[in-house]
């Protein structure tokens, strides 16, 4: 479904009503991928697409200026104007918030996750409690930095262990043998990497000697 011209002639409308919901978020944000900077479009929606402003969040922040110009039932019109070129440069997080407790860790450890749709690059904050460990593991066919965060452990390699303390920057090698072990304190780390599918890993209570 194309855009419609309103009245006023600088600005298109979108009307996404009659759209099959898969539909919907690809064409709005197609059709604002497509506006010059400085330039607008009217969404007309049913309701108030308050999950399409999350995401308008994530990946443009700042960027972007959007503003209601009606809020009637099965009318809601949103006017989306695009301020930048691109997305911005900005702050993600404050890692010092988030790696103090791994309890919120996921199933594979991530107490966060770079989110925006649009990137070439995927990256987590793991967190592991004292004395879990990821087991010995091949990694994938790519090459991954990892930055400690907080907290102490050991990385055990193909021949040997790296002691892991605030600050050290590891490179792990596309396909190297890797296993981390999380100190008394639990570990935390950044890993950047390419942008893949998810790799679950697999969590488990350190064995002692």
């Amino acid at each position: 479904m194309s855009p419609k011209a309103t009245s006023d002639p600088d600005v298109q409308e979108l009307d996404v009503r009659g759209m099959r919901k898969p539909d919907k978020h690809p064409t709005i944000f197609a059709t604002y991928a497509a506006l010059p900077v400085g330039a607008a479009f009217v969404l007309v929606n049913d309701h108030d697409p308050q999950h399409l402003h999350e995401e308008f969040e994530t990946d443009h922040a700042g960027s972007y200026r959007w503003e209601y110009l009606n809020r009637e039932m099965r009318d809601w019109r949103i006017q989306i104007t695009k301020l930048a070129g691109t997305p911005l440069p900005r702050v993600l997080v404050d890692t010092t918030t988030i790696t103090a407790d791994t309890t919120a860790a996921d199933v594979t450890g991530a107490v966060w996750k770079l989110q925006p749709r649009e990137r070439d690059l995927d990256a987590n904050v793991i967190a592991l409690p004292p004395g879990q460990a990821i087991d010995a593991h091949t990694g994938p066919d790519l090459d991954v930095l990892v930055h400690v965060l907080a907290g102490s452990g050991q990385l055990t390699t193909e021949l040997g262990t790296i002691e892991l303390t605030p600050g050290v920057l590891l490179w792990m090698p596309r396909r190297s043998r890797r296993q981390f072990t999380a100190g008394v304190e639990g570990l935390r780390y950044l890993t950047v990497h390419q942008r893949r599918q998810a790799l679950l890993l697999d969590t488990s209570r350190a064995k002692t000697s």
